[in-house]
């Protein structure tokens, strides 16, 4: 499935925090923002907006600023695990800078930037076993594949 998906992921994993922009910034939910802008200004691919609405398991985040029923009406998650969990792995096993990371790390340096308290950190501590999960079976498939 990823293999044939593969530009799609690059597409989803390279644009899933376009919605940080400042100019999209409408609700101040980068994953909800970036969706829209995609689908209503570019016509992007509907697999596409939704994989950046709800990247790295969004609709926890959206839960806690009471925007879950917006963003699951919206945009509905994918019944698609792998290619969901392919982008975690690629959100969550790369620094804001690029670089590589470990999702562990990844988790405790968001933990770290926005506080434990805030929004951001109440979501990140419920989504972490999801995150850690995905992330291993994302790795797993890979070590599954023939060389």
């Amino acid at each position: 499935m990823i293999r044939q998906d593969g530009s799609l992921l690059v597409a989803a994993a390279t644009l899933h925090d376009v919605g940080y922009a400042p100019r999209l910034a409408t609700t101040g939910f980068h994953p909800l923002d970036g969706a829209r802008f995609l689908r209503d200004e570019h016509g992007a691919d509907e697999r596409l907006t939704r994989l950046v609405a709800n990247h790295s398991f969004a609709l926890l985040e959206a839960e806690e600023r009471g925007l879950r029923e917006e963003l699951a009406s919206e945009f509905p998650l994918l019944e698609e695990p792998l290619l969901v969990d392919a982008l975690v792995y690629c959100d969550m096993t790369t620094t804001p800078d690029g670089g590589r990371t470990t999702a562990e790390e990844r988790v405790a340096e968001i933990l770290g930037r926005y506080g434990e308290d805030s929004v951001v950190g109440r979501f990140i501590r419920r989504a972490a076993p999801e995150i850690f999960a995905a992330v291993g079976r994302v790795e797993a498939a890979l070590a599954a594949q023939p060389r």
